[in-house]
């Protein structure tokens, strides 16, 4: 598989102005420092990486369509479809330029150099790469937290209304049963 570094940014950007969400920031103009103050945030953060799996992903969807359609010309078409996907992978610039100008006109320049101080040092690379365990260890945690709230409260609330209203304990469903 051939790796197509980071042309999926053009196609991210495409989607975010097709949705409206740059609309309101085409209001201002901003300055060649501050576009340089974003792309240093940007690059710090990583903004734009995410979306460098695009044109991978699009090619090999193009060539599976393309090679149900002439399962006899999978190493032609494989190869049309590498080559074209190649000569767009520069359009990467386009995102970086769309997101400079977004992050440009959302921070001030003191804000960007900020982000991107924050996320060169040590403590912010580290925040880049384990934040994410972190969070997904949290929702764990928050999940086996709110099931054992869940059932206390259940628990706790079934038996007073029992003993004021003589209503059974809720079962773990939510649903009380009747006493007969």
């Amino acid at each position: 598989m051939i790796k197509f570094a980071g042309f999926g940014r053009t196609l991210a950007v495409t989607l975010i102005v097709s949705a409206g969400l740059s609309g309101a920031a085409k209001a201002q103009d901003v300055t060649d420092e501050q576009i340089k103050a974003a792309r240093a945030a940007i690059d710090a953060i990583g903004a734009t990486s995410r979306f460098d799996n695009i044109l991978p992903g699009l090619a090999v969807r193009v060539k599976s369509t393309l090679v149900q359609a002439s399962p006899n010309h999978e190493a032609e078409i494989n190869a049309v479809v590498d080559e074209q996907a190649l000569a767009l992978a520069p359009r990467r610039a386009d995102l970086e330029k769309e997101a400079a100008t977004i992050y440009a006109k959302t921070f001030t320049q003191e804000e960007l150099k900020t982000i991107a101080d924050f996320y060169s040092s040590a403590v912010g690379k580290k925040l880049l790469a384990d934040g994410p365990i972190a969070t997904r260890e949290v929702m764990k945690a928050a999940e086996i937290w709110a099931t054992g709230v869940d059932r206390d409260l259940r628990a706790e609330s079934g038996k007073k209304l029992d003993a004021m209203i003589g209503t059974p304990p809720a079962t773990e469903g939510g649903d009380a049963q009747p006493q007969q």
